[in-house]
């Protein structure tokens, strides 16, 4: 057989796709049969595993596109933050997978959780830091063209890279408040809404975070649209 596609990346791995991917590590990053408390171990750690990489790729397109944004190039950053919802969304479709998980075989892996709690999630931590300045960014560029919020939606055909924009910005708090829920809705289903999470946070206090919004004022503003078109 011919060396001539033999790998030549200089990473450990038996092939260039197992080396530019490092599969070796990744696969090696859940625990062996062996050590599982229980089988459903795998599905545990593999659904979360995943969601962290998902958000890791959404946070880093929400950051570029504050970029973006910020140097005027509204087009390209329009395309990246439809791609970081779409991460959310599928980190949202992985919780269907716990879900098939029964509620008290659950129980051995919770034991074997510690302290592990969502709150600790470096993607859902590094969502929360870089979804502001993406407001900051928009907003920067309505006051500098004198709009104000209605104003966007309104005269929306005369500002329609700025009206794409806040259709983006939404559509992003959407996706999260979604996920947000559904991990609630997911929890109330295996361990129960009237009991205490691994950190002592109550479950209840999990779905009243449910109603956080990240960019509050685009949703007021339909609101204010509805009530202005009455008035009209």
């Amino acid at each position: 057989m011919s060396d001539e596609f033999a790998p030549i990346l200089p990473y450990p791995g038996a092939s260039d796709y197992e080396r530019y991917l490092q599969t070796d590590a990744l696969l090696a990053l859940q625990r062996l049969p062996a050590e599982w408390v229980h089988r459903d171990e795998l599905l545990f750690m593999v659904v979360h595993q995943s969601s962290e990489l998902w958000l890791k790729l959404a946070c880093f397109e929400v950051e570029e596109a504050t970029r973006l944004v910020e140097a005027r190039d509204l087009a390209a950053a329009l395309r990246l933050l439809g791609r970081a919802a779409a991460c959310v969304e599928y980190v949202e479709g992985f919780l269907e997978h716990l879900e098939r998980m029964s509620p008290w075989e659950y129980q051995t892996i919770r034991k074997a959780l510690g302290h592990g709690s969502g709150f600790d999630s470096p993607g859902f931590r590094e969502l929360r830091r870089v979804s502001p300045p993406l407001g900051e960014a928009f907003h920067g560029l309505r006051r500098e063209r004198g709009l104000s919020l209605a104003d966007v939606y309104v005269h929306g055909r005369e500002h329609e890279d700025l009206y794409q924009l806040a259709e983006a910005l939404t559509e992003w708090d959407e996706r999260v408040s979604v996920w947000r829920f559904r991990h609630y809705k997911v929890v109330a289903r295996i361990i129960g809404e009237d009991v205490v999470g691994t950190q002592g946070t109550p479950v209840e206090l999990l779905g009243g975070l449910v109603k956080h919004q990240l960019y509050p004022e685009l949703w007021r503003v339909r609101t204010e649209l509805t009530n202005r078109s009455n008035e009209e």
